[in-house]
């Protein structure tokens, strides 16, 4: 499953170094493609790749002077209407200038590495956070974090995570994992050995978008994973689409079945709201609730949940 760039002279340089650049620039492009695949060189590439180097460049900039910052979306209790936990979204305000898209450095923090450094200070921000707002009196909130795939495949991911949880005087049950299904499917070997240690630890395990990935449902046994969050893609439908509704009902029947929770993302109006209330959907999250919000905001919503929703 190679991933292939090509350049050719004299088209595309005249020396055997300026060629294995632009090859390499191709290569890039056929990985973030998908992989398994090849690309000639292009002199559009030659711009994506400048522009990725400044991205890159700005994200380690951005690293060393503190420009990120966390947005939380509430996760609502369908049965009781109340704020249970919150999902913490990274956001960049690159030098006051104004944000740029988590679609675009994310893919380019991975690609570089730098989710690394970043994923860690997500995780140790939300934990402070979370750590704050028990303080204040939500004694049983949790938050969830999203972990990239560069993370998920540390070793010692559980050792780093219990060490940010016990620097915030938290438990483990302050704090849920989110994965995608294809970070799991990647190495399945390797995935259940890391998820066995976290669940060790205590830690919660989500899988995130689940219906979008592999969709291996021989996995939910395998691996000891404690929620699923159905994609929006099929939330955004149910109550017109008869399918996206046949899937939704049978994903939530099989969760309780095998004993997870499951979380509906993306619901946006009463009436999915009241499909997924009828079906026993557990959680929902979505603009209905709330947008992700600063934590100042998130303190004003939360001095009013009294099962609002």
């Amino acid at each position: 499953s190679p991933s292939i760039g090509i350049s050719i002279f004299p088209e595309d340089g005249a020396t055997a170094e300026h060629l294995i650049k632009n090859a390499d620039i191709a290569m890039y492009q056929a990985k973030a493609g998908g992989r398994d695949q090849y690309r000639y060189f292009t002199s559009e590439m030659n711009t994506l790749a400048q522009r990725r180097l400044t991205l890159e460049h700005r994200l380690r900039q951005g690293l060393a002077e503190g420009e990120f910052l966390l947005h939380y979306q509430p996760e609502v209790d369908l049965a009781t209407g109340r704020i249970t936990a919150v999902e913490a979204l990274v956001r960049w305000n690159y030098r006051g200038e104004g944000e740029i898209s988590p679609a675009e450095f994310i893919p380019a923090a991975e690609e570089t590495g730098l989710i690394l450094p970043l994923g860690e200070w997500v995780l140790a921000e939300a934990c402070r956070q979370i750590r704050r707002w028990r303080d204040a009196g939500h004694a049983s909130l949790s938050v969830a974090v999203n972990l990239s795939g560069r993370q998920f495949r540390q070793k010692d991911l559980a050792q780093r995570i219990r060490g940010i949880l016990a620097e915030s005087g938290l438990g483990a049950d302050a704090l849920e994992l989110e994965i995608t299904e294809s970070s799991v499917m990647e190495n399945p070997d390797r995935a259940a050995v890391i998820l066995r240690e976290l669940r060790a630890a205590g830690i919660d395990v989500a899988t995130d978008d689940f219906g979008t990935g592999y969709s291996s449902l021989a996995y939910l046994k395998r691996f000891p994973i404690g929620k699923l969050k159905i994609d929006r893609s099929f939330v955004r439908d149910i109550t017109t689409d008869k399918d996206d509704a046949a899937i939704v009902g049978a994903i939530i029947a099989m969760t309780e079945n095998l004993g997870l929770r499951v979380v509906a993302e993306g619901v946006e109006t009463a009436e999915q709201l009241a499909f997924l209330r009828a079906h026993g959907c557990g959680y929902g999250q979505g603009y209905y609730f709330s947008r992700p919000l600063p934590a100042e905001a998130l303190d004003r919503l939360l001095a009013v949940d009294q099962g609002r929703f």
